[in-house]
């Protein structure tokens, strides 16, 4: 009886340490985010907007990394790290609130979402934070 309440034991032991949330969460990599850059005046902004703008978010690009939108007209959002942006549009695609990579531009949505598709694929399942 002995033996087999330490192999009870052992095998809710081993279950904990190697199947536990905490375990899995501790290796999860993080989700992807669409950052985009824009300000007021950009004409290519508009365009984007027009064009992609709407169907992103139902895309399969934007299931696997949402967008998130900032003007650089407006403050900078506390949450995300000063990054260097020159031009508008530029995406960002971060991971781990950092960047993994990104592109300048908008030249037309045949362009658009191979490019977009590619990065995902490139950084496929986020990155390992910490």
């Amino acid at each position: 009886m002995l033996l087999f309440r330490i192999a009870q034991f052992l095998c809710v032991l081993a279950t904990v340490l190697f199947a536990s949330p905490l375990t899995v969460l501790a290796q999860a990599k993080a989700p992807l985010q669409l950052v985009m850059f824009e300000r007021d005046d950009c004409p290519w902004c508009r365009v984007w907007h027009r064009e992609i703008g709407t169907g992103y978010p139902k895309s399969d690009e934007g299931l696997q990394a949402p967008l998130r939108r900032v003007d650089l007209d407006r403050s900078w959002p506390a949450d995300l790290p000063k990054l260097p942006i020159l031009y508008t549009p530029t995406f960002v695609l971060m991971a781990c609130n950092r960047e993994v990579a990104r592109f300048i531009g908008y030249p037309g949505a045949d362009f658009f979402y191979p490019k977009i598709a590619q990065l995902i694929a490139d950084h496929a399942g986020g990155a390992a934070c910490g």
